[in-house]
């Protein structure tokens, strides 16, 4: 009798490889990595250069000390003057932004060919920067306020109308198809399924972006925008830094209480039906128009309650800002149109584009502004991961921990880092150093504040059921919540890199190395044509970053 065979043991599944495009995305990610840390170096960021600046700091400091603080007149007339051109540039925006996203929307436009313009429209405004707009338009209108308001609404549709566009897109057509099947035509189709649905996003978009912009003028100081910005850039061209550091000790309290302002404004319109206010925002009833009664009956034209006084007094009071700013400013329409018909000669001015016999410097100092940007993005995760995981509320449960660290964001992010950058070309000298340091703290409070949103939006469900099987809290953090967030990072990371590299540029205007540096002496000497060459080399190496990001994104999504 023989004995039984046994049959063989089943070979255990081999583990999946990983796809191929995963893979890519790891080593490209090192790569990245590595080039940031290289790039430290290269800047010239070392333990005796930063040790150097230690004396540097303190003589800075003591001619700084007392601040000189203009007259309580004069500051609220600087105050009030950017505040308009903040204000008017953001609501041209918005409403530059609103047709432009409708037609790059695919559940809103009317074919590929004008999803495509729009699309390529909106990619434009974001990729030129707004100090080379600031640059034409004040060639166009003159020194004031104009150019700047243009600049910066311009500029600010790229990133306006590319919110709004997702926005629409992610919006549930049911409604929109519903109007469709009753015969209704493509306006009423628009009108009556997403105005109504998009308005808290197209408001807290705004306030976002009206944040950014007042960062931003700022800047646009330095090349005859008026404004807290200009009065900066004139006390401290003829080195008053007890004036220029008071003023840029006014803009910080500034952009702390805007971001306070907007913060709450933001999280009150997101809000949802079933969270703590029932039957959703102001912002959502806006264009509601057909009301049910407590009786039952439908009525076109709502009676004067309480919510639609408050509907109607927030957009009175956004039409008299409008026409406050207006005046303030002094913009008329005359200005406008006779800017217009400078418009052939400005363009004139700036093609065809050259180089001048200067392009190896301006790819040597291309190359500058790069590493600039690595640097300073490999710096400011490598501080931002920490922090941004204290101030995150499902992570640290000592409500103390995270509120210090909240606090620590905000006062970060509420400094400019122009002012950054000219107060560590003070410290450090011209060149890449302080320009690296300036955008390193600006992107520790960026990024930071983005990787405590994506953990706190992580789905709890998963931790809970990991720490009911007995895991402890770093071990809920590794497994569940990390692991979650980790595209988030990843995305994160890519667009502060992209933000970085248009940041870098700007900030060479003040001696804070690379290219910028220039950009702003080729238009101080009318040479237009190397401004245009310059915005070219820019605009290739955005764009090269951008299509990075976006299958980085896709990739590890």
């Amino acid at each position: 009798m023989t004995a039984p065979t046994v049959p063989p043991a089943p070979e255990l599944p081999a583990r999946p490889k990983p796809p191929v495009s995963t893979a890519a995305a790891g080593v490209v990610l090192l790569a990245l990595a590595v080039a940031g840390a290289w790039s430290v170096g290269a800047v010239g960021i070392d333990v005796a250069t930063l040790a150097r600046s230690v004396d540097n700091a303190v003589s800075f400091i003591g001619r700084m000390f007392p601040l000189d603080f203009p007259s309580l007149g004069e500051t609220v007339e600087l105050i009030v003057e950017t505040l308009s051109i903040v204000f008017l540039a953001t609501l041209l925006s918005v409403i530059l932004s609103v047709p432009l996203s409708l037609a790059a929307a695919s559940a809103t436009s009317r074919g590929r060919f004008s999803r495509g313009t729009a699309r390529t429209l909106i990619v434009l405004a974001r990729a030129l920067p707004d100090l080379v707009l600031a640059i034409v338009f004040l060639r166009m209108f003159g020194l004031g306020a104009m150019g700047g308001i243009l600049a910066m609404g311009i500029h600010s549709v790229g990133m306006v109308a590319k919110l709004y566009a997702d926005a629409i897109e992610e919006l549930d057509d049911g409604p929109r198809e519903a109007v469709e099947s009753t015969g209704g035509t493509r306006r009423q189709q628009i009108w009556t399924a997403v105005p109504q649905r998009l308005m808290p996003q197209i408001i807290a978009t705004a306030l976002h972006r009206f944040d950014i912009n007042l960062r931003t003028s700022v800047l646009l100081g330095y090349v005859g925008v008026g404004g807290l910005g200009l009065a900066i850039a004139d006390s401290l061209r003829v080195l008053d830094y007890q004036r220029g550091m008071a003023l840029a000790l006014i803009v910080l309290v500034l952009c702390i209480v805007i971001e306070m302002i907007s913060g709450a404004v933001r999280a009150a319109l997101m809000r949802s039906a079933g969270g703590k206010v029932t039957g959703g925002t102001w912002a959502d009833r806006m264009f509601n128009r057909n009301r049910t009664t407590g009786g039952g009956d439908l009525r076109l034209t709502p009676p004067w309650t309480r919510e639609r006084a408050r509907r109607f007094g927030s957009v009175a009071l956004i039409v008299a800002f409008t026409v406050f700013a207006l005046w303030w400013v002094d913009i008329s329409l005359g200005q406008f149109l006779r800017g217009l018909l400078n418009l052939p000669e400005t363009l004139a001015l700036f093609f065809p584009p050259s180089a001048d016999g200067m392009l190896p410097l301006l790819l040597e100092e291309l190359l500058v502004t790069v590493q600039i940007a690595l640097a300073a993005t490999f710096i400011g995760a490598v501080l931002a991961i920490p922090i941004g995981v204290f101030a995150a509320r499902n992570v640290v449960a000592n409500r103390y921990v995270q509120q210090f660290f909240r606090v620590v964001i905000v006062v970060i992010r509420g400094i400019p880092e122009l002012i950054l950058a000219i107060i560590f070309v003070v410290i450090s000298g011209l060149g890449g150093v302080a320009g690296t340091l300036a955008l390193s703290l600006g992107a520790v409070g960026l990024l930071s504040k983005l990787i405590a949103d994506s953990l706190e939006e992580t789905d709890i469900n998963v931790q809970e059921s990991i720490r009911t099987a007995g895991a402890t809290g770093p071990q809920i953090f590794f497994a569940a919540t990390l692991r979650q967030a980790a595209p988030a990072f990843v995305a994160h990371t890519m667009y502060l890199l992209d933000t970085n590299i248009r940041s870098a540029t700007l900030l060479g205007v003040v001696g804070a190395g690379g290219i910028g540096f220039q950009l702003l002496n080729a238009s101080r000497i009318n040479q237009f044509d190397v401004v245009t060459m310059i915005l070219i080399l820019m605009v290739a190496v955005v764009l090269l970053v951008e299509a990075l990001s976006m299958w980085l994104r896709r990739v590890v999504r």
